[in-house]
């Protein structure tokens, strides 16, 4: 059996591999943006248009070459420093420098990729059969669903529900799609057969000046009914921010929980809010934010490192919970003791982590 064994280096990005790969008829599953590189996305997990279907970016890895901090250019795989290649996938640039990552690609054919758009006024149906749809979906489809969209509307803007089915065949793309057409008025749909690295968008740079605060977080089965009450209202009503919900399970749950340092395999949905402008702006729609985001509190969890735009220790906790943190901080001990990789969402070694949780508890009233 052949093992379309890929290998890239660190500095590439999604765009230039999944053009390399298209002429083999290969693909990796990645993330949604062409210009977002392997190394970081890879190491924080890699939720992209292929999730349900092939997994995270980090499912699709076999092994990685890392500079580790005291200057050894070591192999991390399942069977070469095994701990070290465990917390690789999914704990971020907190283990070394990754020059090198060897990706098990999968053969690929075109994909049927579009939006298909609803009215505002239509959101909580929308959100709620979509969700429940989902569920159960065919794992070749993935979708995004997207709400109060600011260039085109904010509260008022139509939602917009993207898709990618991972194949080539009209009828089970259809099979698959058609559900979702049917849970409201189809506005515009767009929906074709195209090869998979155009799914992938151009990144767009920010204006100077301008700032962006994101947060997210993940929701189980027992979450979804009241998060999507809480966003399909907080999405319709005046200053709302940007929302995303993401579908995920599929291919993704199929893996322990513990067997990689991705630690949010049992979700079903992650959801994320955006607001940016000038930071006065910004500031001003924050209340706003934290008070949306304390009633969602009850019913998510977690967060995704890659899609946060702080690194507080909040944010640290929240990407890698309880007994995830606790290996990874061993991990750091042997490969990073004197934490040199800290620009991160950083982990902290073993022996400083469990000082700093000591005095942390001692200041405590």
């Amino acid at each position: 059996m052949e093992r379309h064994t890929v290998r890239v280096g660190g500095g590439a990005t999604w765009g230039a591999v999944a053009d390399a790969l298209a002429p083999y008829g290969l693909a990796i599953s990645s993330g949604d943006t062409r210009s977002v590189g392997v190394g970081g996305l890879t190491l924080g997990g890699g939720i992209g248009w292929k999730v349900r279907n092939r997994g995270l970016a980090l499912d699709s890895l076999v092994a990685a070459d890392v500079v580790t901090a005291d200057g050894r250019v070591l192999r991390a795989s399942a069977t070469d420093h095994p701990e070290l290649f465990w917390a690789l996938r999914g704990g971020g640039g907190n283990f070394g420098i990754v020059t090198a990552f060897e990706f098990r690609a999968h053969p690929s054919t075109e994909v049927f990729h579009g939006t298909i758009r609803f009215p505002a006024a239509e959101a909580y149906g929308v959100l709620y059969g979509w969700a429940e749809y989902l569920r159960d979906a065919p794992f070749e489809l993935t979708s995004i669903m997207e709400l109060a969209n600011p260039f085109a509307g904010g509260p008022d803007a139509p939602v917009a529900v993207g898709v990618v089915f991972d194949g080539d065949d009209t009828d089970l793309a259809a099979e698959a799609l058609d559900p979702i057409r049917a849970l409201g008025t189809v506005l515009a749909d767009d929906v074709a057969l195209v090869p998979y690295g155009e799914v992938l968008v151009d990144g767009v740079l920010p204006p100077l000046g301008v700032r962006f605060v994101s947060r997210n977080a993940f929701v189980d089965r027992a979450g979804v009914d009241e998060v999507v009450r809480v966003l399909a209202d907080a999405a319709t009503s005046p200053g709302a921010p940007a929302v995303s919900v993401r579908s995920i399970g599929g291919a993704v749950s199929r893996i322990a929980d513990d067997a990689t340092a991705y630690a949010h395999r049992g979700a079903e949905l992650m959801v994320a809010t955006t607001v940016g402008g000038p930071p006065p702006m910004v500031e001003a729609a924050v209340p706003g934010l934290d008070s949306l985001w304390a009633t969602l509190a009850p019913h998510v969890r977690g967060s995704y490192a890659n899609f946060l735009t702080a690194a507080t220790e909040g944010d640290v906790s929240a990407s890698y919970p309880g007994a995830t943190y606790e290996r990874l901080a061993q991990v750091k001990r042997r490969y990073d003791p004197g934490n040199l990789f800290a620009r991160n969402h950083n982990v902290r070694p073993a022996e400083e982590h469990r000082a700093a949780r000591r005095e942390a508890s001692e200041v405590a009233p």
